[in-house]
Parts: structure tokens; sequence; C-alpha cells
């Protein structure tokens, strides 16, 4: 499961199967019933697992697999391994609040320099801004990487279901 780019803070993958869809989401929704180390649970074409939450901590990383029927009686899998959603929407709210005061700190700049004004608060406001917005990518980082052996235990039994129930992975 190598990532080709390491910016990505939430890595994603795609794998064609030889089984029916349907069969697919059986295997996961059976082994919720078999099984206590994750929490799995199904909507339609796309099944979420994650950790109990006694195992949780802030940046526990969670799988949502989205399986596809293809033609031929096939299927495609796309996963997406990332931190709890509201985890998630607080980390990208705080990228658009810095990206907004960046914008307007730049605005109020460059009306004070057309006014001839001292415009070099605006403008060291501006760096402010661009230094938290790259400790928050950092943040984000840490927190992937300190989630690495987890992700990989998700990956893992993502690929034991997929095994189990006699899929090409």
């Amino acid at each position: 499961m190598p990532a080709t780019n390491d910016i990505v803070l939430r890595p994603r993958f795609k794998m064609e199967l030889n089984k029916n869809n349907e069969m697919l989401l059986k295997a996961f929704e059976d082994a919720k019933n078999t099984q206590s180390e994750f929490i799995i649970s199904r909507l339609d074409d796309h099944v979420f697992i994650k950790f109990p939450k006694e195992k949780q901590h802030f940046w526990s990383p969670q799988l949502h697999l989205e399986i596809n029927e293809s033609e031929n009686n096939s299927s495609t899998l796309h996963g997406l391994f990332g931190p709890n959603p509201t985890v998630w929407t607080m980390f990208m709210f705080f990228h658009f609040i810095v990206a907004g005061f960046f914008i307007a700190f730049g605005i109020w700049a460059y009306t004070n320099w057309s006014l001839k004004n001292d415009y070099a608060i605006q403008l060291s406001l501006m760096f402010l801004m661009i230094i938290i917005w790259f400790a928050l990518y950092f943040a984000g980082s840490v927190g992937k990487a300190s989630s690495k052996n987890e992700i990989h235990d998700l990956h893992n039994f993502m690929n034991s279901v997929l095994k189990g129930n006699d899929t090409n992975c």
C-alpha cells in the first residue's frame, strides 16, 4: 500500500475484485459478528471500519470502503483512510479560516499600499498565516505518522476479510 505522494494526508486506494459486490459486502457484515477488534458498519455500498472507542485517540484512523459492482460479476473497491470525520472537518475548517484571514490581510495590505499608507503589519500578519498553515499541515502529518500502525491494522483486517471470501486481492 505505498503512497506515491508523501503530501497525501488521507491515503486512497483502488482494487479490482473477482467477486460480486453483494458477496463482498456480506463478508464484511459477517465479519462484524465474528470479531470484536473493529467496529464495522455498512450503509448501501459503503463499509466503515474503525477502532472501538476505548482504543481510539484523537488521530485514530478509520477505513471507508466503497464496493461498486462492475461488469462480469466483478467489483471495484475504493478505499480511503482518514481520521474521524469530525476531526477532519475541524482540521479543514481551521485551514479555511487561515486562508480567509490570509486573503483579508492581503486585501488590507493592498488597500494601504494603494493609499500610500504603511502596510508592514498586514504583510507580517499574512506571513503569520503562512506559518500557521504550515503548522496545521505539520500537525496533520504527525497525526498520520502516529497512526501508521493502526492504518496497517485496518488494511490487514480488510485483506483478511477479502481473502476469507476467496477473493483475488
